[in-house]
């Protein structure tokens, strides 16, 4: 286009594009989970209504609310437990809007329970070693085949250091060859910590990660988790105990009746009125 040519309507399409690329690729570097305008609906009740936010790279974010608020279901719609009615969910600039769970672990996205979902029959260590998702000792050629055997064998080793590793990190070692349904509810919260960390994810989801753990086991989980986000990883964190939420996240999102009521440092949100009348009962 010479210099004294008018723009026209497919340039400025392009422009625009273009200009909607670089913003895309921006929110993804800098905020690797973005929510927008998600909605979930069971029958006639509506669980989650419109809900957007986005967490910023190697954050620890809470996520707080009252009972019923729509903090789980959230995660749910996040992480492909449910499919949304509405709305989508983009990771690292992709979107993963009603993928399968484990289409989004491979993107580098995991998720705790409320409720630790070990395997009980099988132990600690087995636990860990069944976490990462395409093995090649899964594939039956690979298991049999002698010129392929070696590589399973290779792999199988290096997975079995990186499950020492993270039972030595989470500090469960000691308990690798009991059975995992043998555990304390608090060692089962470090251990489905330690398998998540076994698929090798940039964020973690934590959905009440501490609920049911003792006094010491939940200082330890917490250490481990700003040791984490040192090392790289991003948390998104629901936590129904308030004093944990502010004094160990930096930005929080509230949510109320399905909706992000607020969202800011704790300071702006425990001042914000509207937090203190839906979730925090006047009482700051």
């Amino acid at each position: 286009m010479s210099a004294d040519a008018e723009p026209t309507a497919d340039d400025a399409e392009d422009t625009a594009e273009v200009a909607a690329a670089a913003q895309g690729a921006r929110d993804a570097a800098g905020h690797p989970l973005v929510v927008q305008d998600l909605r979930k609906t069971f029958g006639g009740i509506t669980a989650v209504d419109g809900a957007s936010f986005s967490v910023e790279e190697g954050s620890l974010t809470g996520l707080i609310g009252p009972n019923g608020a729509g903090k789980s279901t959230t995660f749910n719609c996040i992480t492909g437990v449910h499919t949304p009615t509405s709305g989508s969910v983009t990771f690292r600039g992709n979107d993963i809007t009603g993928m399968a769970p484990h289409q989004i672990a491979r993107q580098g996205l995991v998720r705790t329970f409320q409720i630790a979902r070990e395997l009980p029959d099988m132990t600690v260590l087995e636990n860990m070693m069944l976490a990462p998702q395409g093995q090649s000792g899964e594939r039956l050629s690979h298991a049999i085949l002698p010129g392929l055997r070696d590589g399973v064998v290779a792999e199988e080793e290096e997975l079995l250091e990186r499950a020492w590793q993270q039972l030595e990190f989470f500090e469960i070692d000691h308990l690798a060859e009991e059975y995992a349904g043998n555990l304390s509810g608090g060692q089962r919260k470090l251990l489905e910590m330690a398998r998540a960390l076994m698929t090798d994810p940039s964020m973690v989801l934590l959905d009440e990660p501490l609920a049911g753990v003792n006094p010491t086991l939940e200082e330890k989980l917490l250490d481990r988790i700003h040791e984490l986000r040192e090392r790289g990883n991003t948390f998104l964190f629901v936590e129904h105990d308030m004093d944990v939420i502010m004094d160990n996240c930096e930005h929080v999102i509230v949510m109320h009746q399905g909706r992000v009521l607020a969202e800011g440092t704790p300071e702006q949100v425990t001042s914000d009125e509207r937090v203190v009348e839906a979730y925090l009962g006047g009482d700051v």
